[in-house]
């Protein structure tokens, strides 16, 4: 499926695509089942430290002028005590499981919660905002926490940290942290494949480049900043997002299917990614920088298309609503809810189910272990 060929189907899609995204956020399991294993050998990681988009935004867009927001039911539905925090999920993100593994916390607060106490704030909080991405443009359409202003967000953070526990320590507190970016989804699918700003500027390679040169930079920016272990997401096959298929295959009800093209996005972007950080680990050796790789490119699409399908009953749509178009404000108290969300990959028609996350968590865990190692 080549965009070229599709130019037409994209304009004739324009308008609808619009009034979807301005509710939609975008991507990127059950809570009494869930386990996970504490790092005993290991407690050298400080905090985990979290910058990106709604897949690990745990609720900092309760506190932006913004309707990308998931503050309200049915999202939250099997999290602790069911409450809806702003997690565009039924339960925890996989920075949730992560926090408990290395043993720092059970989940992760967002940074612009006023109510952080000093130690929340040392054991680690996320800066993401859902709809964010490294494209200036894409935290435009939705109003939401851009990339520079998270690391901004981050040098406060600094210096909240020193005013309590001075220059050194902090230092050394940040120097042995994680730090997890998740972001580049939007910058694709609500950005580039809806709107016509970037299609007109730039081809999809050149705009790869373009993100993946911001990516880096923000990476480099935290690197200036003391941090030293990374955790970075790969893009999930975006091809195989609901939403993606509802819109842009034209088979809103049968026959539906993962849209290699726009998979074969992410895969490109990934490679680039890939030998990009390693490039930028090589640079900064001496600093003692380590980077590895969240795969969710490979652990979604064996979900959706691989052996790990079989676990799921439901694979090309979300669990609330008709789970083809509902996120965000369209997937609300009155929408309808599949009786078990473990059964299913996706949430709403964007978001991962936690069941999803928790298996994103499971494969990376290997990588982890790597950057916690001392």
């Amino acid at each position: 499926m080549k965009l070229n060929c599709d130019q037409n189907k994209h304009d004739h899609h324009h308008h609808l695509l619009l009034h979807v995204f301005s509710y939609l956020l975008l991507f990127i399991g059950h809570t009494q089942a869930l386990s996970v294993p504490r790092r005993a050998y290991n407690k050298s990681a400080t905090a985990i430290l979290v910058f990106g988009d709604s897949t690990v935004d745990p609720g900092n867009n309760n506190y932006v002028k913004t309707i990308f927001r998931a503050n309200f039911a049915p999202y939250g539905r099997d999290f602790a005590n069911q409450v809806p925090t702003g997690r565009f999920s039924n339960g925890r993100l996989t920075t949730d499981f992560i926090a408990s593994y290395i043993g720092v916390k059970e989940n992760v607060p967002p940074y612009l919660d006023p109510k952080l106490s000093i130690k929340e704030l040392m054991t680690g909080v996320s800066f993401a905002s859902a709809g964010s991405g490294f494209d200036p443009l894409t935290p435009q359409i939705s109003n939401v926490v851009d990339m520079p202003k998270q690391l901004e967000y981050f040098k406060q953070y600094k210096k909240r940290l020193e005013a309590a526990i001075g220059r050194q320590r902090t230092e050394n507190h940040i120097k042995k942290a994680l730090f997890v970016i998740s972001a580049g989804t939007n910058d694709f699918v609500v950005n580039y494949f809806t709107l016509p700003i970037r299609r007109k500027a730039y081809s999809v390679q050149d705009y790869e480049r373009f993100v993946l040169q911001k990516a880096i930079d923000f990476t480099q920016g935290l690197i200036d900043l003391g941090a030293r272990r990374f955790l970075f997401s790969k893009l999930a096959p975006m091809g195989c997002l609901p939403v993606v298929i509802t819109l842009f295959s034209g088979k809103t009800l049968i026959g539906r299917g993962c849209l290699d093209y726009y998979s074969s996005v992410a895969r490109e972007f990934n490679a680039m990614v890939e030998n990009e950080l390693n490039l930028l680990q090589i640079r900064n050796a001496i600093h003692g920088v380590k980077i590895g790789l969240t795969d969710s490119y490979a652990v979604v699409s064996g979900m959706i298309q691989g052996p790990g399908s079989n676990a799921f009953d439901e694979v090309n749509s979300g669990c609330c609503g008709t789970g083809y178009l509902e996120a965000g404000i369209l997937c609300n108290p009155h929408s309808f809810l599949c009786p078990d969300a473990s059964k299913y990959v996706f949430w709403d028609s964007i978001h991962p189910t936690e069941m999803a996350y928790y298996n994103v968590f499971k494969a990376t865990r290997p990588v982890i272990d790597f950057l916690v190692r001392d």
